[in-house]
């Protein structure tokens, strides 16, 4: 088994005190970035990464949602459905992440940053932050928004109830094209048959 990078492998154990923080503040959410992760690393596996990019892929989906540590309680922890200033207090989330990620200024972390910058970009370029599309968002960017998509539906959480394995794949093929890369979904699609991430509702 390949070794993993030295530099990856330290920046992954000094953040791993975000995550812990992250759990402390909104668990779901640490345990959500935990399924992500393992997700996307089985998507860019099997799309051929390198092991830069798996590495950088890794730490990022790790840490997609860390900067939700910024957002305030009301809007973190609402049990609701957003109106249309608490949802873009909300988008904010990415670009602190990426200010979280940066500010470790270990090697590696401005590659993770960029990567947690952009994973709500979407492939038809109406996403956020910076409505990037296609190619011109990170690919790590582009395998996250699948399994972070993914996964949001399978989980029961406050404003919503767990859907089945296939209601939310019937959601993302409708998405296929438009939010997500399709190259990249049809490589998700034979990977979340045989995962033990697929949703447990029947």
């Amino acid at each position: 088994m390949e070794q993993e990078d030295p530099v990856f492998h330290a920046l992954y154990v000094y953040t791993k005190a975000l995550s812990v923080a992250l759990g402390y503040r909104d668990l779901l959410t640490r345990l959500h970035s935990e399924r992500v992760q393992g997700l996307s690393v089985a998507i860019g596996a099997a799309h051929g990464l390198s092991k830069v990019q798996l590495n950088a892929l890794k730490i990022a989906a790790s840490f997609h949602d860390i900067g939700k540590i910024g957002i305030p309680d009301h809007i973190l922890l609402k049990p609701a459905q957003f109106n249309e200033a608490e949802w873009e207090e909300m988008k904010t989330h990415s670009e602190i992440g990426e200010k979280i990620m940066a500010a470790t200024e270990l090697e590696g972390s401005q590659q993770a940053a960029l990567v947690i910058r952009h994973h709500h970009e979407h492939f038809d370029g109406h996403g956020y932050p910076d409505k990037l599309a296609g190619n011109s968002i990170p690919i790590c960017s582009r395998i996250i928004s699948i399994a972070d998509s993914y996964d949001a539906m399978a989980v029961t959480r406050s404003y919503h109830h767990a859907r089945t394995h296939s209601e939310i794949m019937a959601i993302l093929q409708k998405e296929n094209g438009n939010k997500h890369d399709p190259e990249l979904m049809q490589i998700f699609c034979g990977i979340i048959e045989a995962s033990k991430y697929k949703s447990a509702k029947i």
